[in-house]
């Protein structure tokens, strides 16, 4: 039998994550990191290999970083944990003790109930190298290709298979009126919209597929309304469930979007198990209700807190706030928080600031691009609940600046009073600072709605 004072189950973000500030914590304690791959993805990369990167081979989590921190890798499938004896029953027959153990098995993708979802060439994307690279072949040599669901999967996957294969026609369909919908405010959606118009990428939206039609291989993709387009390859983009099987299984308690029920130190319902990650249940930071929210900015998060609390308590969950951001054409779309149609429905008494301001001064320095930043406050405590930004790249840093503004409930003269480095090549003027000036002029829209 195999043994380990720190057992992580899992070897994508959040249990690499995990494993190394478990090593960092308590140095003194063995570590040992089970999975199931030869190779792990890097899962935000995965669109990126139908483009960009043209290769699953580039887009790997390194096991040098495991080596570097002295944590043993071990490839096997976890088959059972025996809570009671503190064990481990691997696929090769092998078992592993621990004192400690952390579960990050991730998710998996959502496949519908749909009619005809079977047939071959409809994709749900998995963290397969193997498959990946089939699919990358195939779409070198189809001619439509129809993507389920507009998110982040879908408009990524769209604009690099585009640049994968300029000639192929690509159509999205989506059951929401916008893309993006779930992170944006409209006036963001339509941009984003606009930008995988002008590539050529075909936007079906407020349609919901019916069935998926042809023989044994998918030729087309028929709505409810009774449109039907074409299609030699579909990829389904719709989301991702908890993959908590292992957990059930070991008699652990799971929660209300059926994932692994953990307390806000990532504790799980054995007191010598935790769990982070896709597999885990979440809370929403705003009101403290079960969220279904998978980032792997939140599995490393909760990884952190996972990896440091084993021995010890010393770090607390206070929820998902929702970092996003993509890149569509040359611009970022980025998000922090609630948008202003979540704040409403939350019930919220809201107060909104926009800047608009290129992200350099004077604005014919190299670089300098259109950035705007959108910031919601609650009127009544004028603390801010979050905010967007669509335009120069740079905002894909500057939201995490929102989302710390946000975790530590910053008001809006906190934002409009906070010192800030500018600097000509880098950041937009002072005096027309997007995020200050954003937050000025929610004051001044509080100001107006008091009056």
């Amino acid at each position: 039998m195999k043994k380990a004072d720190v057992v992580v189950i899992g070897g994508s973000a959040a249990g690499v994550c995990a494993a190394i500030t478990a090593k960092r914590h308590y140095p003194e304690k063995s570590v040992m990191v089970i999975r199931c791959e030869e190779k792990v993805l890097i899962p935000c990369g995965i669109p990126y290999i139908f483009g960009t990167l043209g290769t699953s081979e580039k887009n790997l989590i390194p096991n040098a970083i495991l080596e570097k921190n002295n944590i043993q890798l071990v490839i096997d499938i976890a088959d059972s944990i025996d809570a009671a004896s503190r064990t481990v029953a691997l696929h090769s027959g092998e078992s592993v003790q621990y004192e400690k153990l952390i579960i990050a098995t991730g998710s998996k993708p959502i496949v519908p109930p749909i009619p005809g979802v079977e047939k071959k060439n409809i994709i749900a994307i998995e963290k397969d190298v193997d498959l990946l690279q089939g699919v990358l072949r195939d779409l070198k040599i189809i001619t439509d290709l129809v993507i389920v669901g507009c998110g982040f999967i879908g408009v990524e996957f769209a604009e690099e298979c585009k640049k994968g294969n300029p000639q192929l026609r690509i159509s999205i369909v989506e059951m929401m009126r916008h893309c993006l919908q779930l992170v944006y405010d409209n006036e963001f959606c339509q941009k984003a919209e606009q930008a995988l118009a002008a590539q050529g990428v075909s936007l079906v939206l407020d349609e919901k597929v019916e069935a998926f039609t042809g023989n044994e291989k998918v030729s087309g993709v028929r709505m409810k309304s009774g449109k039907e387009i074409k299609a030699d390859m579909v990829i389904l983009g719709i989301g991702a469930s908890a993959n908590a099987e292992l957990a059930e299984k070991a008699g652990l308690e799971l929660g209300p979007c059926k994932a692994v029920q953990v307390n806000r130190y990532m504790q799980t319902s054995d007191p010598h198990i935790f769990a982070c990650g896709d597999c885990t249940e979440k809370v929403s930071f705003f009101d403290g209700k079960p969220s279904s929210m998978k980032l792997a900015s939140i599995a490393t998060m909760e990884a952190r807190i996972a990896g440091a609390n084993l021995f010890s308590s010393s770090r607390m969950n206070m929820g998902v706030i929702g970092v996003f951001s993509t890149v569509l054409g040359n611009a970022a779309f980025a998000a922090a928080g609630l948008t202003e149609e979540q704040a409403k429905k939350l019930g919220y008494n809201i107060v909104i600031g926009e800047s608009e301001a290129v992200n350099r001064h004077p604005g014919d320095m190299p670089g300098a691009e259109n950035m705007k930043v959108k910031l919601i406050f609650e009127a009544g405590t004028q603390v801010i609940l979050g905010g967007q930004i669509y335009g120069a790249k740079s905002g894909g840093e500057l939201i995490n600046a929102i989302s710390a503004f946000v975790h530590q409930r910053m008001t809006v003269n906190d934002l409009a009073t906070f010192q800030l480095g500018t600097h000509p090549a880098l950041t937009a003027s002072p005096i027309v600072y997007q995020l200050v000036n954003a937050a000025e002029m929610a004051i001044k829209n509080l100001k107006s709605k008091k009056g």
